[in-house]
């Protein structure tokens, strides 16, 4: 089977780089997608797709700005084309009314790109070609159409049904490791021997989203601490440490979630991943009683800092910051009524509480600059998390322990913005 594959790559690679021998050189981006679109034989249409990508890979900003701007213009929607089909089904209701209608309503963009897709290896190179888009989103608002095209497709490719999740450990493929020291997003990995004490000791577990398509590619990654105790500080987390460890931990705290692929951003893998993670640490730990986080508040410093305070406090007393800091997570809003704290929307839309919070438990300078050096446990009770995430969701209520609702209640008075 080996020699088989081996010689069928070599005759693709072979019949490829003839065909583009033959024609192409001079085609443009745009002329090429045409080609592709028009396309019937399954060669050549491979063929097409590894030069479209390979063309648009060497491009500049420029010019990538330029092609995606014409799959704007030149690649959208058949409007005439869409108002008759929409107009025959509402005549006659039947398979052959209903499949033209589909193919009317599907963007020339969303065609180009799945069978850009049946090229090995095309759908990475999509998750780059979507970063590339949303680095210029910001300064050209008119490219937000094809962002909703891949987004869309992305998230049927991508769907909890296609992803594997596989443990990272230090005897992981270094290839693989490196990435995780790449993409860690919350508590830099200063160095291999910081990886090492995240990895090595008994207490300490990691999981990984892969996707079969991009099988060397992290899309996630939660770095997991089991203890006895909750813990209130991640120094003592990401410190060496010499915890005896007798094999029955009683609390899995997710202390860093990492998301590694800019291009996938706005596709939900956190709360799968969370909750398959709790059911493969329940099935290897019967003692597991607890499920907590520990948690940054990533724009808790610039809120204050926006922030009239009825009375000056001292920032620096543990007291006053945890119960700003209360306040700020239960009743900060955005405007359209959600938690200000994107942290707290996320664990909370996944049916979390917020169980309690702690001064000086990260005194890193992004800790300090950030957080004022705060972090908050949100709990994972798993009895009570559809009803959690229910209230949340149609309500907007915010699940907290007694001890923190009080606190930010009491806190109301120094945030006369937040009582309006």
């Amino acid at each position: 089977m080996v020699a088989l594959g081996a010689l069928l790559n070599n005759l693709f690679s072979q019949t490829t780089n003839w065909l583009n021998n033959q024609h192409r050189s001079d085609l443009s981006l745009p002329e090429l997608c045409e080609q592709l679109l028009s396309n019937k034989g399954e060669v050549t249409g491979l063929s097409l797709a590894r030069d479209i990508l390979d063309q648009f890979e060497e491009q500049n900003s420029e010019g990538q700005k330029a092609f995606l701007t014409t799959l704007v213009t030149e690649f959208d929607l058949d409007t005439n084309e869409l108002n008759v089909a929409l107009k025959m089904y509402e005549a006659d209701p039947d398979k052959a009314s209903y499949s033209k209608l589909m193919t009317a309503v599907t963007s020339r963009r969303q065609t180009l790109f799945r069978k850009l897709n049946e090229l090995p290896g095309a759908t990475q190179r999509l998750v780059n070609m979507r970063k590339t888009l949303l680095e210029l989103l910001p300064a050209h608002p008119e490219l937000a159409v094809i962002d909703q095209d891949l987004k869309q497709l992305f998230t049927s490719w991508f769907n909890r049904g296609f992803l594997v999740l596989q443990p990272i450990s230090w005897s992981s493929p270094a290839h693989i490791l490196e990435k995780i020291i790449a993409y860690e997003a919350v508590h830099a990995i200063e160095s291999w021997d910081d990886l090492r004490r995240r990895l090595q000791p008994a207490d300490r577990r990691c999981f990984a989203f892969f996707h079969p398509a991009m099988p060397d590619e992290p899309l996630i990654f939660v770095e997991i601490a089991l203890s006895k105790e909750i813990p209130g500080a991640i120094q003592a987390i990401l410190a060496d440490h010499n915890e005896a460890d007798d094999g029955r931990p009683k609390t899995a705290t997710f202390y860093s979630i990492s998301n590694c692929q800019t291009g996938l951003a706005g596709i939900s893998f956190g709360n799968s991943l969370i909750k398959t993670v709790v059911s493969e640490l329940r099935r290897e730990f019967e003692s597991l009683e607890k499920f907590v986080t520990l948690s940054p508040l990533p724009v808790f410093a610039d809120w204050l800092s926006s922030q009239t305070l009825t009375e000056p406090v001292s920032l620096e007393k543990d007291q006053y910051i945890t119960d700003l800091a209360a306040c700020y997570l239960v009743h900060a809003k955005t405007q359209s009524g959600a938690p200000f704290d994107p942290v707290a929307r996320f664990h909370l839309g996944n049916g979390a509480r917020i169980h309690a919070l702690h001064a000086n438990a990260d005194m890193s300078e992004n800790g300090k600059s950030r957080s004022h050096a705060v972090m908050v446990n949100y709990l994972y009770d798993l009895k009570k998390l559809e009803e959690n995430h229910q209230k949340f969701a149609v309500d907007g209520v915010i699940a907290c322990s007694g001890k923190v609702k009080d606190r930010a209640d009491a806190t109301l008075d120094l945030l006369p913005e937040l009582k309006v």
